[in-house]
């Protein structure tokens, strides 16, 4: 059974940096797309970053300049540095992939991770 572990939020001051990293584990046979959503109280869920398999990355215009997801093939994982945080990032950072296990692809997500941005 397919897995995504979270780790890395937490609670950093405005114009500081965190690194979310997410894990996937279990039996995987090719992975389409994985990426970073968010859901500030309130708020819905919103793409934050996209890493398409063979293709160019995705951010939101929020986030452009400031945050850079990337990919570690080899151990499965899928980063999201986040620099010059701001306090509406305040969010539950949530990883999701879209991948097969051997049967049709669907998606996968994380318990989420709480990033608090506050002075």
């Amino acid at each position: 059974q397919v897995q995504l572990v979270e780790s890395g939020g937490g609670l950093v001051q405005p114009g500081g940096s965190l690194r979310l990293s997410c894990a996937a584990s279990g039996s995987i046979f090719i992975i389409y797309t994985m990426g970073w959503y968010r859901q500030a109280p309130g708020k819905q869920r919103e793409l934050v970053a996209r890493n398409p398999s063979g293709g160019s990355t995705n951010y939101a215009d929020s986030v452009k300049g400031r945050f850079t997801i990337s990919r570690d093939n080899a151990k499965g994982t899928v980063y999201l540095q986040m620099n010059s945080l701001k306090p509406e990032d305040t969010a539950v950072y949530y990883c999701n992939a879209y991948l097969s296990d051997g049967n049709a692809p669907r998606d996968y997500w994380g318990q989420g991770t709480q990033v608090t941005v506050s002075s």
